[in-house]
């Protein structure tokens, strides 16, 4: 488990690999600075090495370039995946002088965010990948209050009830806790589980 914490957001990251295989062709960023919290997940397409070197040209974008809008940051990754598999990329922006939590998609990493301990929010990703092919991006922001709960994950893994598991969880670690031990997990699974803090 990696984890992270702050006096505004706290994140834990669960990553592994497809059973058999030495290397997750899953890659994951988590970044803080005063004024935002920034994190990602890239699900490399196939699975392994091949998938990897797709999915690990995202943390190092974000790494350099993490100060620029989520739309900025998905048209730079994809610039740098022609001639490579591809990968599917979301990216969060947790903006603590607004209070605002921001999501875009190209692929099928999923983001669930629960809002007052009741209301379930299911942004929808872009369908596709990026591959280095021009790409429609879609930003969706929310407002957010002390206590909200967000929850990004690749495809490897299979929630039964995502709401259900935010529900019954008052804290992040609580919440990859439950998603842990009740999740099916298949493929190369990354999860990050994050609450905000004020």
């Amino acid at each position: 488990m990696v984890s992270f914490k702050n006096e505004y957001v706290e994140a834990y990251v669960y990553n592994t690999a497809k059973h058999g295989n030495a290397e997750s062709g899953d890659a994951y960023f988590l970044h803080a600075e005063e004024d935002y919290f920034i994190c990602a997940i890239a699900d490399g397409l196939g699975n392994g090495i091949v998938a990897r070197q797709s999915a690990e040209i995202v943390p190092r974008i974000l790494e350099q370039y993490h100060h620029e809008s989520i739309d900025e940051l998905l048209n730079r990754c994809n610039e740098h995946m022609v001639q490579k598999r591809g990968a599917a990329v979301a990216i969060v922006k947790v903006d603590f002088i607004e209070k605002t939590i921001a999501y875009s998609c190209v692929g099928n990493v999923r983001m669930y965010i629960l809002q007052r301990c009741e209301k379930m929010l299911y942004p929808l990703p872009v369908m596709g990948y990026l591959s280095g092919r021009p790409q429609k991006l879609k930003t969706q922001k929310f407002d957010y209050e002390v206590g909200d709960l967000f929850f990004l994950h690749s495809d490897g893994i299979v929630l039964k009830s995502p709401k259900n598991s935010m529900k019954q969880s008052v804290s992040a670690c609580e919440l990859y806790n439950q998603v842990k031990e009740s999740a099916d997990f298949g493929d190369d699974a990354t999860f990050i589980a994050g609450s905000l803090l004020q």
